[in-house]
């Protein structure tokens, strides 16, 4: 015999299938929320690694707030600092990891997101010439600006948004470098 289509059977079935399905959703995060925290942990160091010479202790991660905006960091001993920037480019955010060596050098920089433009701006995170244009960059002696605007950094082709967008978010994280250091 069917069971009859009221009120009260209606509410238990519903509440039956919520908690199942909470169930379900519960379980599956308590599975996967470890490997997806080692994988950031994993993603972040291999970031790390890219943009500072080689070192041997373990990142120490921080904050701080410059001018109303938070930017994280993280402290290497011997190696120097990860800064993360983020700025707007055209397409939309534009988040980069500036590695700043102790002495005030730009080790590397690598692009962590975007949205910028395929073809044009994204040419930001694969255009070999204009990536290592900051390996080794000087901020003390050149201007983290396109040559359009006076500065010294060649920006891809078709894209100078991006690359200024770019060109700021390392001179933020260099204006960050120069707070946690102690040199302004």
């Amino acid at each position: 015999m069917a069971a009859v289509s009221n009120l009260k059977n209606m509410v238990l079935s519903l509440t039956l299938v919520c908690l199942v399905c909470s169930a379900v959703l519960g379980g599956v995060f308590a599975v996967t929320s470890a490997p997806i925290k080692a994988a950031e942990v994993a993603k972040t160091n291999a970031s790390i690694a890219r943009v500072l010479p080689a070192f041997d202790s373990e990142p120490v991660r921080e904050s701080i707030s410059v001018d109303g905006t938070d930017y994280a960091y993280y402290r290497v001993p011997g190696a120097g600092y990860a800064v993360i920037s983020t700025v707007s480019g055209f397409g939309g955010p534009l988040s980069l990891m500036v590695g700043i060596q102790e002495d005030g050098m730009i080790c590397n920089t690598v692009v962590l997101s975007h949205s910028e433009t395929p073809g044009l701006g994204a040419k930001c995170q694969t255009d070999a010439s204009f990536i290592d244009q900051f390996k080794g960059w000087d901020p003390a002696s050149k201007r983290l600006a396109v040559t359009k605007d006076g500065g010294d950094v060649d920006a891809i082709t078709a894209s100078t948004i991006t690359s200024r967008a770019y060109s700021a978010a390392i001179a933020n994280a260099y204006s960050v470098y120069l707070i946690i250091a102690g040199n302004e």
